[in-house]
């Protein structure tokens, strides 16, 4: 009888080690498919010596940010379909590591060619169908160095 009830403990035990790991390799995979998708930008603020400027979208354009496993691509484009005087299409594209919610990009591809190959590090937070991008953009060459803080909601 004293064997039933140790080989019964045993059996317990084993299965909740198996529970527990099972849960730890799960977890990332989740928030790697959170991200997948598009995402359309609904604001976006620059912070730049303590001066706080919204800087899109324009009520007259928009942006929309698409993620797959490993990389990412954005653009903005104006609505009335380029016929404006000054008619608005941008776009980049590159790779992008994720680690909770440590987000790194390399920006290998954009029309503004000198952020080519350039790397920055945000923090993103996703809640829901919200998702916030917050970091500094510094680059000498650029000439860039402020906050941007965009948020984004998924595309259904």
């Amino acid at each position: 009888m004293k064997a039933y009830y140790l080989a019964s403990f045993l059996l317990l035990s084993l299965a909740a080690c198996n529970n527990q790991s099972k849960e730890v390799t799960e977890t990332p995979k989740a928030t790697a498919n959170t991200l997948d998708g598009t995402w359309h930008l609904i604001s976006s603020k620059s912070i730049q010596k303590g001066d706080t400027t919204i800087t899109t979208p324009p009520k007259d354009q928009e942006m929309f940010k698409m993620f797959n496993a490993t990389n990412f691509a954005f653009f903005t484009h104006d609505l009335a379909h380029g016929k404006v005087a000054s008619p608005v299409f941008s776009a980049g594209a590159g790779t992008y590591t994720l680690n909770g919610d440590d987000y790194a990009e390399h920006l290998a591809y954009c029309n503004a060619r000198e952020w080519e190959n350039k790397d920055f590090k945000f923090k993103l937070t996703i809640s829901n169908d919200t998702l916030v991008q917050k970091g500094i953009e510094k680059d000498d060459s650029l000439k860039v160095d402020h906050e941007i803080i965009e948020t984004y909601v998924k595309v259904k």
